[in-house]
């Protein structure tokens, strides 16, 4: 395994994050706690969760798998780096969703509690509250620092300027602030290349890359639906038929470089220079061990320019527009 450290903090992470999304609506909880086991197993030591995953009236499910495996002993708790979300509403009472100072202090104490552990490594916002200043933000988030429930800050879905506005708050608070942004991003989707990349850099975040494979798409979608093994429908099918020449493309290039589709993906995010860890969302043991296989992959320039070639990128702001 590989590791990094997370933005311009100390924490060293592995270059692939263990996303539990699926843990409880779509895995059940002993292949959940399985694929866990085998995460360590192969060095993975960076795990993603959030408050609402479980969804609907399963909100927490999720952090509840995981807290149940942890009370299971033998370190898994200990070699874990856990960062878990908040800013979704878990039911329909005011208060408990966002950024507030309450909600920050009842929501991290819910997550700890299914969690079964006394502190998260990396507490992070699921999105830009924009009702709440952030001097309330920070001085919530420096209370729970202090009494040593949480140790580092994120943001997810956050803006450039949310980034430079979050960091500029905490400076004259002289806080650390954000370490990492969690952002959709992969051959598909690079919008965040514009202003979000650049601002990360800068304030010294790592990306932690989300639907890495655009939700399969690239993963080798159409060799899938040729073998009648998927057929997608709804937006997805709308996006495979708007891109479906590019993708045919990708995995023609893929097969030609021997390597599945959906390794070639995770090789290149990993390739980004403002890249930490992807994150990888396995339903089953065997989409862990193909994640893995991505870490092994080295793409030359020609590639990396082919790629560029198939789904193109964006310069930075202002350039990519204007001079």
């Amino acid at each position: 395994m590989q590791y990094t450290h997370l933005g311009r903090s100390g924490l060293s992470v592995s270059r692939l994050c263990l996303g539990t999304m699926n843990f409880g609506p779509k895995t059940e909880e002993a292949d959940s706690h399985s694929i866990m086991d085998s995460a360590h197993a192969s060095g993975i030591n960076f795990f993603d969760t959030a408050n609402v995953y479980g969804w609907g009236v399963n909100k927490g499910r999720t952090e509840a798998i995981v807290g149940r495996w942890f009370a299971k002993g033998g370190g898994r708790r200990e070699k874990t780096v856990l960062a878990t979300k908040l800013y979704g509403d878990m039911d329909e009472w005011p208060n408990n969703g966002k950024l507030s100072a309450l909600n920050i202090r009842r929501a991290l104490d819910a997550s700890l509690k299914r969690l079964q552990t006394d502190y998260i490594d990396l507490y992070q916002f699921h999105h830009v509250d924009r009702d709440t200043p952030w001097d309330e933000i920070w001085q919530a988030v420096e209370v729970a620092v202090q009494q040593g429930k949480i140790l580092y800050s994120g943001s997810s879905n956050f803006a450039g300027w949310h980034i430079a506005q979050a960091q500029g708050a905490a400076a004259r608070r002289n806080y650390t602030g954000l370490i990492s942004e969690q952002s959709i991003y992969n051959l598909l989707t690079r919008t965040v290349e514009l202003e979000v990349l650049p601002a990360a850099q800068e304030y010294g975040l790592g990306i932690i890359p989300w639907s890495p494979l655009h939700g399969g798409l690239l993963s080798g979608v159409l060799k899938k639906e040729n073998e009648g093994v998927r057929r997608l429908e709804g937006r997805a099918a709308d996006t495979l038929e708007k891109h479906r020449d590019q993708i045919q493309r990708y995995e023609d290039l893929a097969e030609k470089l021997g390597h599945s589709p959906a390794d070639l993906g995770l090789a290149w995010l990993l390739a980004q220079p403002a890249v930490t860890a992807p994150i990888i969302g396995p339903r089953t043991q065997e989409q862990l061990d193909g994640g893995l296989r991505a870490l092994e992959i080295e793409l030359d320039d020609d590639t990396l320019s082919t790629l560029d070639d198939i789904f193109p990128g964006h310069k930075t702001a202002p350039e990519d527009y204007a001079w």
